[in-house]
């Protein structure tokens, strides 16, 4: 096998030259990506350079051809060498393809911060989603066992000597691929957004021009290391434009007693029968319509799809908008500082204990560090939960545990309490029916659209959690409702679970697709829950509504108030379609991308002197009400 004349040096380069391109070519047909395809070599638009394809399908190759080369010059083997880097190329496309599968966007950069996670109860979440892990094993072994083998038979196309000439040529490009992979700045120029044609608002459409390596390499080269300064004439512009406002927010009120502060994010919870196909009586989510005549709700735009809790999560602890971050895509796991301000350190000034709830290990998500930079005083995760009351439903830890140990951290006396619970119950995948209820999840009706058998199984394994998530939100509220001391009470789905088959047979009823999506939220006082108020609102919203009903005032989270009604329709999940902006609303949001900086990194209370200042030689706005309230008797 490729056993040449070894001093006919024509043959030679011959040879690793042709296995060179048709690596690219295979690279390129791998992909799959429209922008990739060999065929796109003389079928392209007249606007695109003739030589743009070449380029981007040598960009998109070369990590896998520079580790071919490093490893031809270390073993001397071309065919070997070649078909090992294509194989471990291959092995990212397939983790690609099930990420795509499962929550309809590629690999990102900041994914490969998850296999640090692999220890901390990752390696049994994420393992759920591979298909037939056995046979994967199997393969695996069967696979290593032929590269060996090849190995051994395949003749040496280089000369055994000079080694150290061979040695170091392995270095070197060894070197080239860790500078390229670490981010070195130099590989801007060749990995440019603007020559390869990035479109940061979409990983899909990047990954579709430029290739899954190309465009991962893209954003982590644009994105990866680079933070933008803000600018603070922008900043105090707009701070002083709201700043009666906020001032009048935030008079000193009197306030009866502070409330206790209860935060449910719910796994995956949004209410199925926004789904084309059912019938307009069918009440899936019976006490959250329920509790909505008594409270807040509608709602909730959230900045992610199928997974990525951390991302919701962050936003409504810190009222921080995500979308003025696209670098960061996992804020727990790239986002580390002393102090990361939110509603829990405002709380924690205010005398109450806080503490947060999660039925998982608790070093998944970094929570274990991000909890203490976000100020908590107490994690409660899953081996403190009581052995006599800690039972799983399906895979994870069932919601009426859960729900057992947040009433449990809620005593009617001491310091008043802000509580953070997350729940696991109705995490996915949805393909499992541990502990399930066989006929009940049967009768769990569905659209008559969804006709795949896979797909009506897993939106109806889903239901069945979720269900079991919404009793026990009819059971926190009616418990912590006889107590004499108040609660505030918030409840929301972090996003839509991953059930992509099913939403595409379906489809939504407001015509819009999964990515686009809402979910739903409500917020109960229970010292006043005779009137049922309809307000949609977005995940960094929340916070600043519960801090101005508990009569406590901070004026960036009233600020959040002030402009969250016109930025609302901003968030969404990666790769969903762009929100139209107006004239006036991309001055509120560039006005905000940089208050937000400001805020993140303590700089921006300082400024609020000079933004008063500049507010007496500046129009005040005027702020109409976005929410419309109607009186319900309490039932």
């Amino acid at each position: 096998m490729f056993d040449l004349p070894r001093n006919r040096f024509a043959s030679r380069f011959g040879l690793i030259a042709a296995l060179a391109i048709a690596f690219v070519l295979g690279t390129a047909w791998l992909d799959g990506g429209s922008g990739l395809l060999p065929a796109a070599l003389w079928r392209h638009p007249d606007w695109i350079p003739w030589w743009s394809t070449p380029l981007r399908m040598l960009c998109n190759a070369l990590p896998g051809l520079l580790l071919a080369f490093a490893l031809l010059a270390w073993t001397r083997r071309a065919a070997w060498s070649f078909a090992l880097a294509f194989a471990v190329q291959g092995l990212l496309y397939g983790i690609n393809a099930l990420k795509v599968k499962n929550l309809a966007i590629p690999l990102m950069p900041a994914d490969f911060r998850m296999v640090g996670q692999l220890r901390h109860g990752g390696a049994e979440l994420l393992s759920g989603y591979l298909p037939h892990p056995t046979l994967l094993i199997i393969g695996a072994l069967a696979a290593l066992a032929v590269l060996v083998a090849w190995w051994r038979h395949e003749p040496p196309l280089l000369r055994r000597d000079p080694r150290r000439r061979r040695a170091v040529a392995a270095v070197l490009l060894l070197a080239a691929l860790a500078t390229l992979i670490a981010g070195v700045p130099f590989w801007r120029s060749v990995y440019n957004a603007k020559l390869l044609g990035m479109q940061p608002w979409s990983p899909l459409a990047t990954r579709q021009h430029d290739g899954l390596v190309g465009s991962l390499l893209l954003f982590h080269l644009q994105y990866g290391s680079q933070h933008r300064k803000a600018d603070i004439p922008l900043a105090l512009d707009l701070m002083a434009r709201y700043a009666p406002a906020i001032a009048a927010r935030t008079q000193p009120a009197t306030v009866t007693g502070k409330p206790d502060i209860v935060v449910i994010l719910s796994e995956s919870f949004f209410d199925p029968t926004i789904m084309h196909g059912y019938p307009p009586d069918t009440d899936l989510t019976p006490n959250l319509h329920r509790l909505a005549q008594h409270g807040i709700s509608g709602q909730l735009h959230v900045p992610t799809f199928g997974g990525g809790t951390i991302r919701t999560e962050f936003e409504v602890l810190t009222g921080l908008s995500l979308r003025y971050f696209p670098e960061i895509q996992f804020p727990y796991l790239q986002i580390h500082q002393k102090q990361i301000p939110g509603i829990v350190r405002v709380l924690d000034a205010d005398g109450y204990t806080t503490l947060a709830v999660h039925g998982n290990d608790p070093d998944f998500w970094n929570r274990t560090a991000a909890f203490k930079e976000l100020g908590f005083g107490k994690f409660i995760s899953i081996a403190d939960f009581p052995a006599t009351d800690s039972a799983d439903n399906g895979t994870y830890m069932s919601d009426q545990s859960f729900t057992d140990e947040v009433l449990r951290q809620l005593p009617d006396s001491g310091p008043p309490r802000f509580v953070l619970g997350i729940s696991i119950e109705a995490h996915g995948p949805y393909d499992q029916s541990h502990g399930i209820d066989a006929q009940l999840r049967d009768a769990i009706p569905v659209p008559a659209s969804v006709t795949d058998p896979q797909a009506k199984r897993e939106l109806q394994n889903y239901i069945y959690h979720m269900q079991n998530a919404d009793k026990q939100l009819g059971r926190l509220v009616d418990t912590l409702a006889q107590r004499q001391r108040r609660t505030l009470i918030l409840f929301f789905g972090d996003h839509l679970p991953a059930l992509v088959p099913a939403f595409q047979q379906a489809g939504f009823t407001n015509g819009e697709g999964f990515l686009e999506q809402t979910v739903p939220y409500v917020l109960i006082d229970t010292a006043h829950m005779d009137v049922a108020t309809r307000q949609d609102a977005v995940a960094w919203e929340l916070p600043g509504m519960l801090l101005e009903r508990a009569g406590i005032h901070d004026p960036y989270f009233a600020l959040t108030q002030l402009v969250a009604p016109g930025l609302a329709a901003l968030t969404r999940a990666f790769d969903a379609p762009l929100a139209p902006e107006t004239p006036a609303q991309q001055k509120l949001d560039e006005g905000m991308r940089n208050i937000v900086d400001l805020r993140l990194h303590n700089k921006l209370y300082k400024l609020w002197p000079k933004a008063a200042a500049l507010a007496e030689r500046q129009p005040p706005i005027t702020t109409g009400a976005h929410a419309q309230a109607t009186a319900h008797p309490r039932r």
